[in-house]
C-alpha cells in the first residue's frame, strides 16, 4: 500500500504541470537575495575587522554581494534539475 501512495505522490504535478518537487523561479530569487544579505554582512564584518577601513569593507561587500549572488542563483537552478536525492 505504502509503495503505491507513494508512487502516487510521485506523478502528482501542479497546476503548471510542473514536478510539485520543482522550486519557483521567484522563491529562488528571493532565497537568494535573502542569503546574500546575510553573507554580505558577515563578509562587510570580517572585511572592517582585517581592513580596520569601513570604506574598504563595503566595496569587499559590495563586490561580493553581485558575484555571489549571481553565483548562487545558478547554483541552486543547477540542482533543482538534479533528481539525486529528491
Amino acid at each position: 500500500m505504502g509503495n503505491v501512495i507513494q508512487a502516487d505522490l510521485s506523478l502528482k504535478k501542479d497546476e503548471k504541470g510542473l514536478n510539485s518537487s520543482q522550486e519557483n523561479i521567484k522563491r529562488s530569487i528571493v532565497k537568494t537575495i535573502s542569503w546574500r544579505a546575510v553573507g554580505t554582512i558577515a563578509t562587510v564584518t570580517i572585511s572592517y575587522i582585517i581592513t580596520g577601513t569601513m570604506a574598504l569593507a563595503f566595496s569587499i561587500g559590495g563586490i561580493e554581494l553581485v558575484s555571489k549572488m549571481v553565483l548562487y542563483f545558478f547554483h541552486e537552478r543547477a540542482w533543482n534539475n538534479i533528481k539525486w536525492g529528491k
